[in-house]
């Protein structure tokens, strides 16, 4: 527990310490005036811009919609990370605009808020001749990013609603994994007590009978999945008509895109997580004889469900960094850190193949050492084994 109070706050204040990291960022400035190339070379870490793949191109404000275009398509081919845009306006209001693959990287987008701030501010105090009126109102300046995150597959949508997405994906996850391992737990304890399981291992062998429990409940749990996914496509479609009705026709904002694809990996992933988990709970039920013996003996395996969760924080801040991928290429915490990073940023579909490659052979290790242990421990009365003799039955 000191782990997952500490642990994560620790790494988050790492992230937090650390330099910008948008590398290959093109800096489009229309204000007529030298912004663009100090905000390019602050990016740069104050160096010379061209040496880490930060540009700026100086255009008009007629001209600023075909750059911003020409930009766009660099970022969705991946030759670019991302694009800032400067309007004319951004002098007067401080509005800014970012679009790029990071655009959901909480930790990025605070320090470039910070560093145009700074820069726009500098600008202003430069420029402006320091009356009482001026200076109060550079005092009140803020700098606003429309952060749009911008995917491969050209979809766009705002930055923190994709943070809000990718957490809210990974706490449904996260219940819906946890609830039915909990069912799969339950359904063994009730047959260890009412004896059904003597019946039914006469006509099946005990693996048989944890194969079925596993997939019946999974069924019942993609059901549940596939469910929520339509009624959440339903709302996101007729959502200009469910705002009017309750009389906030005048709020407008882009939800983010998800393909076909993306839903079925996100599907993929509750399947596989689930499939690892309810093994570890199907085994867990089979070794204690009752509901208050598998409240502690689950506790092992519910705290790597949940000490997953305890790093989203850090994840949501850096999601290319070494922290989240590290924990995607574990299995106790796949299922839930790569459908949230997946959602956050663009993940290579190699490094995504290779995950759920490796996810799908933990899920037959689990499924196997969790069927030598239900076939010992299933028949079992009155004992409480050891972790020792547990593991020799897993592994036997």
């Amino acid at each position: 527990f000191a782990f997952l109070l500490f642990f994560p706050a620790w790494m988050q204040s790492r992230t937090d310490a650390g330099d910008l990291r948008i590398v290959g960022v093109r800096v489009i400035d229309a204000t007529g005036s030298a912004l663009g190339t100090r905000l390019a070379s602050e990016i740069a870490g104050g160096i010379d811009a061209d040496t880490l793949g930060a540009s700026v191109v100086r255009v008009s404000p007629d001209s600023l919609s075909a750059a911003v275009a020409e930009a766009e398509m660099l970022v969705q081919q991946q030759r670019l990370q991302g694009l800032l845009v400067l309007d004319p306006a951004t002098l007067v209001t401080g509005s800014v605009r970012y679009a790029g693959s990071n655009a959901a990287s909480l930790g990025d987008m605070q320090r470039l808020e910070r560093l145009l701030s700074r820069e726009v501010t500098a600008w202003r105090l430069e420029e402006a001749g320091l009356t009482t009126a001026e200076a109060r109102g550079i005092a009140e300046l803020r700098v606003r990013i429309d952060a749009q995150r911008l995917s491969s597959t050209g979809g766009s949508a705002s930055g923190r609603l994709n943070i809000v997405a990718a957490i809210s994906i990974s706490l449904l996850l996260y219940f819906t994994i946890f609830f039915f391992g909990q069912a799969v737990l339950r359904g063994v304890i009730e047959e260890k007590q009412s004896r059904v399981a003597e019946v039914v291992i006469s006509s099946v062998r005990p693996t048989t009978l944890l194969a079925g429990k596993v997939i019946g409940v999974g069924a019942v749990g993609l059901t549940q999945q596939l469910i929520w996914v339509a009624a959440g496509y339903l709302l996101a479609a007729n959502r200009s008509r469910l705002l009017q009705s309750f009389g906030a026709d005048g709020m407008s904002f882009e939800l983010p895109v998800f393909t076909p694809g993306d839903i079925a990996l996100l599907l993929l992933f509750f399947l596989l997580g689930y499939a690892f988990y309810a093994a570890l709970f199907a085994a867990v039920g089979a070794i204690v004889t009752s509901e208050q013996e598998a409240q502690q003996a689950q506790l092992p395996v519910a705290l790597l469900l949940v000490g997953t969760v305890a790093f989203l924080q850090p994840i949501i801040a850096q999601p290319d960094g070494a922290l989240a991928r590290v924990l995607s290429f574990l299995p106790f915490s796949a299922p839930i850190v790569m459908p949230l990073r997946l959602a956050s940023t663009d993940v290579g579909w190699l490094e995504t193949a290779t995950v759920i490659i490796l996810l799908y052979g933990w899920c037959i290790l689990a499924v196997a050492f969790a069927g030598r242990i239900y076939r010992t421990a299933l028949l079992m009365y009155g004992q409480r084994p050891s972790i020792g003799r547990v593991l020799k039955w897993g592994i036997r």
